[in-house]
């Protein structure tokens, strides 16, 4: 039996899905590349994500199940609970033989098991909008520090770009290093370490650094890379965060 092991990031993980099921290997597991998870009894492999790949997978899963079942299976992936990812691979297995049926079968263990995950990270994002506490700095930044137990930061971004759309502020998942920086007209999901003198300029410069900080850490030869732009950006997250908010 193989163990495969992926960047961490939700192509990966779908990259993983398509060469299990294609390939037809024999996996006990499927962990992100940084997971304390260590087994020396089965043989692992790492798994190179593709973008193509994961588009086949993700598009089989919207087309064959349905798009409910591709937010469940990002909620359950941004769970980070251990078991995730081969829970994920048996309920897409389950889910292309079955179609859109699925979920009514609420007897099937695994089908319980990714509908209680994902319920679970859902729960935690609806408290968080509630729990969540802002500090004015003195630059006028609104900067709150947040510990969930899963990695929710970047589903919290819609709700308080709404809500507090402005102001500049900073959510910052401090147990993970994750943040979401906004700017009065949209929002970044990043992982750039916040630098105490940002915090102690005045008003927008204070923000403005930030955000040339981001983007010096994705350019190249002055031309933003939309490839790097994406490994940058901490990687449980980017396209998928509005379309399963």
């Amino acid at each position: 039996m193989t163990r495969y092991i992926y960047d961490g990031s939700f192509d990966g993980l779908l990259t993983s899905i398509y060469q299990a099921y294609y390939q037809k290997d024999d996996i006990y597991d499927i962990v992100f590349e940084d997971s304390q998870e260590q087994n020396f009894l089965f043989r692992s492999t790492f798994i190179v994500t593709e973008e193509e790949k994961a588009k086949r997978v993700y598009e089989a899963i919207k087309m064959k199940i349905s798009k409910k079942a591709l937010k469940l299976i990002f909620y359950a992936y941004l769970s980070e609970i251990p078991g995730h990812g081969i829970a994920i691979l048996e309920y897409v297995r389950l889910g292309f033989k079955l179609g859109p049926r699925v979920d009514l079968h609420l007897s099937n263990d695994i089908v319980i098991k990714i509908n209680n995950i994902s319920n679970k990270v859902a729960k935690e994002r609806h408290r968080m909008t509630g729990l969540a506490r802002f500090e004015e700095l003195e630059n006028g930044i609104f900067y709150c520090a947040i510990e969930p137990d899963y990695n929710i930061v970047g589903l919290l971004a819609p709700h308080f770009a709404s809500r507090m759309s402005n102001e500049n502020w900073i959510i910052h998942d401090v147990s993970r290093g994750i943040k979401i920086l906004y700017n009065k007209q949209e929002w970044i999901v990043t992982d750039i370490e916040i630098k105490d003198h940002l915090i102690v300029k005045q008003g927008e410069e204070a923000y403005q650094d930030l955000w040339r900080t981001y983007f010096k850490s994705i350019a190249i030869e002055n031309k933003i890379n939309p490839k790097l732009q994406k490994k940058n950006m901490p990687r449980r997250y980017w396209k998928y965060l509005v379309e399963f908010f």
